[in-house]
């Protein structure tokens, strides 16, 4: 009797263990050239030699990770078995890239090109601009990405469909677009970029491969002169939330782009992180601010929750699967993790080398 009560334990314990660690979450040490790795909110491990990981960013695509480095390395690691698999150096400066089931594709600051490699990293073809590209998204059979010199969209078609290694020719380039194109985001079939220099951002419709200018308006009508990065926007809910620059404010648009309110906020926002159900959204600052996290309530569009942690916030990531919110707090060397149910710190993960970003990988399921 003992003994199956003890192999019922341990089979309990078994299956709790895997459930709870279907999610794993990698962090971009950005001063160690190293990922963290955390399971089941615990330090596990660490991925070493991932070269400058100063804005290091990772994606996973089926059960394959990707990094990208400062220094323009892409780095192809096991998540599972952490381990790095291969790495391909395209440039001196990478800016960005995206993945597909048949290839990467990287855009580069320099040298001035777009790489397309396949996905065991091996050089498929490389793109010459002479301009820094930036901005580079997929759509179907295409590869869209901005020219930051050249103030131009280029739109790549795969004339082999997608259905193996790609053969990439131009299907279209939108020139004049704005000045200085910084970054873009996709958005159903709309290809979005917005400008360094021009008072409006643009909307490339991929299906129609037609171009418009969109100027946002704050609520006194005043243009907004400079918007922050794409990736820092948030689209969910039936609203737009883009964090001011150089205002304390979120400004809340329909997804027309008419404008619906601002929000106030206690610092400068730079990012805003919605959760999965879009219930609420996670607000990270600047400046004096950069400790603190606002969270808003977007059914009501006002905030509700604060925390202040001791050392600046860097980014954040919601759990898709346990009600938390991850916290990279830099300068105290941690993960905080915040109960998004209750609302309290519920954890601190330490002997995490001064975080950066935070990716989960749900490969494991």
């Amino acid at each position: 009797m003992i003994s199956k009560l003890l192999l019922s334990a341990s089979l309990a314990l078994f299956l709790y263990t895997n459930v709870n660690a279907s999610e794993k979450i990698f962090v971009v040490e950005r001063e160690s050239s190293s990922l963290a790795v955390i399971e089941n909110d615990l330090p596990r491990s660490r991925i070493e030699n991932m070269r400058n990981m100063n804005h290091g960013v990772v994606k996973f695509y089926d059960k394959d990770g990707y990094a990208i480095s400062r220094d323009g390395y892409v780095i192809k690691f096991d998540p599972e078995s952490e381990k790095i698999l291969k790495e391909y150096k395209t440039s001196k400066s990478a800016i960005g890239f995206v993945i597909n089931e048949h290839y990467v594709a990287v855009a580069n600051y320099d040298n001035k090109s777009v790489d397309i490699l396949d996905r065991d990293l091996n050089p498929v073809r490389s793109v010459k601009t002479d301009s820094k590209n930036v901005g580079i998204k997929i759509y179907k059979d295409y590869l869209i990405f901005s020219q930051m010199d050249n103030d131009k969209i280029t739109v790549l078609r795969d004339k082999n469909k997608g259905k193996k290694i790609p053969d990439f020719e131009i299907y279209k380039e939108f020139e004049d677009v704005g000045i200085m194109p910084f970054d873009a985001m996709i958005k159903d079939n709309n290809f979005i970029t917005g400008f360094f220099k021009s008072e409006h951002f643009g909307v490339v419709d991929l299906d129609t491969m037609k171009y418009s200018k969109i100027k946002i308006m704050l609520d006194d009508r005043k243009p907004v002169l400079k918007v922050p990065h794409f990736g820092f926007w948030s689209i969910g809910g039936g609203y737009v939330f883009i964090p001011a620059v150089g205002d304390n404010k979120v400004l809340v648009y329909s997804p027309d782009f008419k404008f619906v309110k601002n929000i106030e906020t206690e610092g400068l926002p730079v990012f805003t992180s919605l959760s999965p159900d879009k219930k609420y959204m996670a607000v990270t600052f600047s400046g004096k601010k950069f400790p603190v996290i606002e969270i808003i309530d977007t059914a009501t569009l006002k905030v509700f929750k604060r925390f202040e942690f001791d050392g600046k916030v860097l980014h954040v990531r919601w759990s898709n699967e346990k009600p938390k919110l991850y916290v990279s707090v830099n300068d105290t060397n941690k993960v905080a993790v915040i109960d998004t149910k209750e609302w309290y710190l519920s954890k601190e993960i330490f002997q995490i080398k001064k975080p950066s970003g935070i990716f989960i990988y749900e490969g494991s399921k």
